[in-house]
């Protein structure tokens, strides 16, 4: 067995949701990197164009759809696009998502909702409409971008934990219900990633000092710091690949060892 082959992912259609920035867009570049031809989708036409723009400086030859990956329709349309201009989706990454931080007395049931739809409802209409290409050609991969909040409560983020949670659950129900038809099923639990929605957590102070939410990261955080976006590129390229062939229904933690890190006594 040639060990690297096995993760090559050459002549292989990847979508990922979400993908314009931030951890979406390093996975796609990831998963180019590994031989895979990328689609993405996103909501705006303003984010798809600087996205395009960015994967171009990237070498990258994404191709970029308008979707809103709640819409049932519109993600069937989205899957019609792109198996006629690229090929039939072999790797689907549910990564569209969004946090709204408010107290659970405080959230409206609207504002949860819409965590649960674009975090969760969402990936299940994606797998829904791929995998019956699928299970037709024997086979495929379905990473669902989960959370420390798929184990872990934490103030203000009811909606998100319970998103992710779910997610979690989906995951090992897709890879439960699907795995005869060699399709794996598996997720990716990022730590706290320093991206640019998360820069104002770590600003420095007037004083020079730590942001508070980053001194609390880093205690927490074996590593001893953020992680980056390219650090979920191998997790995913492993994932995608025939590497993980056996590998189903896991959730993989990109964390820097925060699940596994009780704390210093204090």
């Amino acid at each position: 067995m040639d060990i690297l082959k096995s993760f090559s992912l050459e002549g292989k259609t990847a979508l990922v949701t979400g993908a314009a920035y931030g951890i979406g867009m390093a996975i796609a570049e990831g998963l180019s990197g590994a031989g895979a031809r990328i689609a993405f989708n996103c909501r705006k036409e303003e984010h798809l164009s600087a996205a395009l723009e960015s994967y171009r400086e990237k070498g990258i030859d994404a191709r970029g759809y308008i979707c809103d990956v709640t819409e049932e329709s519109d993600v069937q349309e989205l899957i019609r696009k792109i198996e006629a201009e690229i090929g039939p989706v072999d790797i689907l990454v549910n990564n569209a998502g969004i946090i709204k931080r408010i107290p659970m007395t405080e959230m409206s049931v609207e504002d949860f909702r819409e965590v649960i739809d674009i975090d969760l409802t969402a990936a299940f209409i994606m797998s829904k409409a791929v995998l019956p290409g699928m299970i037709e050609r024997g086979g495929g991969k379905i990473i669902n971008i989960c959370s420390m909040m798929s184990e872990l409560g934490r103030e203000t983020v009811s909606a998100y934990a319970s998103a992710k949670g779910g997610l979690k659950m989906l995951t090992r129900n897709i890879a439960s219900e699907y795995g005869a038809y060699n399709i794996q099923c598996n997720g990716i639990g990022p730590g706290y990633i320093a991206t640019p929605q998360t820069a104002p957590l770590r600003e420095l102070q007037e004083d020079g000092s730590r942001h508070p939410f980053d001194r609390f990261i880093i205690s927490k955080t074996p590593a001893r710091r953020w992680g980056d976006p390219e650090d979920l590129m191998g997790a995913a390229v492993f994932l995608a690949s025939s590497a993980s062939d056996f590998i189903n229904g896991h959730i993989l933690y990109v964390d820097g060892g925060i699940l596994a890190y009780i704390g210093k006594q204090p």
